[in-house]
């Protein structure tokens, strides 16, 4: 279905104001909310004052190493400008990629504020595109530590972005405010426009470990053929499927219809791949 720009809506993502839509090959909408800069540079400055006491513990730790090793003042001198020249960029870059590919998109900071990273579709960040927003970071922090190249990027962007989220294909989206999954295709059987929704943030909080790799084809697989099923089928095999599968979930809502508890385990599982 193309939109108002000649874009084919079912494959790319759908962008209102600072909201964009991400439809899924299982047959869920993502609404992200995209963060704005206030919430970004306060994240920012909390991940720079945590990247700053791990600078001078690795700083003291070293100057007191060097104190027993019997170097003189120069020699001690120069070591420390070089090796902390060097831990300052390993820790600036290697804080954000390891908090970013372990942690779900979120530093200490981004969790603070309710803020992920994620990639243009929805999906998590992996360490590629993590690696490479952290490596433009360089580019987005001029004038140090302001981000002010950044911020205009953000500023000047549809989807609010700095220029190492552009580089990387990332954004920066908001976990507690708005977001929310909903099945493709409104009013489609076993679905109801009017029931209730999983939303992004419940979405976390669901325990979706105890759902083995062969459950969740199943779920796929019925959530990409569901289409092509009659009514009655159709929701007499997503009943099954739910009925079967909702005693291993924990934290999903009971008022979730089957078809929405099915498109809410999907859309869990793959956050946390």
């Amino acid at each position: 279905m193309p939109g108002p720009d000649g874009r084919d809506l079912r494959s790319s993502p759908v962008e209102y104001e600072d909201v964009i839509t991400v439809p899924t090959p299982e047959g869920v909408e993502l609404e992200l909310t995209l963060a704005g800069v206030g919430s970004r540079f306060a994240s920012a400055i909390v991940d720079v004052l945590l990247e700053g006491v791990i600078l001078l513990g690795l700083v003291a730790a070293l100057s007191r190493v060097l104190s027993l090793s019997g170097l003189g003042e120069q020699s001690s001198t120069a070591i420390i400008a070089a090796v902390g020249s060097l831990a300052a960029f390993l820790v600036i870059f290697g804080y954000h990629v390891l908090f970013e590919t372990l942690a779900s998109g979120r530093t200490p900071g981004k969790r603070l504020m309710g803020l992920r990273v994620a990639r243009v579709g929805g999906n998590p960040v992996r360490f590629r595109e993590s690696a490479v927003r952290n490596l433009v970071r360089l580019v987005d922090i001029v004038p140090p530590p302001l981000y002010g190249v950044g911020a205009v990027a953000i500023l000047a962007g549809r989807r609010n972005q700095r220029l190492g989220d552009v580089a990387a294909g990332t954004l920066v989206v908001r976990e507690r405010h708005g977001d929310r999954v909903r099945p493709r295709g409104r009013g489609a059987a076993g679905s109801s426009p009017q029931a209730p929704t999983a939303g992004v943030g419940e979405l976390d909080a669901w325990d979706v470990s105890a759902i083995d790799a062969d459950e969740l084809g199943t779920v796929r697989r019925f959530l990409e053929r569901r289409a092509s099923l009659g009514a009655p089928g159709r929701a007499e095999l997503a009943e099954e499927l739910a009925a079967r599968l909702r005693p291993k979930v924990a934290g999903a809502h009971e008022r979730l219809t089957a078809e929405q508890f099915l498109e809410g385990l999907a859309a869990a599982k793959a956050a946390r791949i």
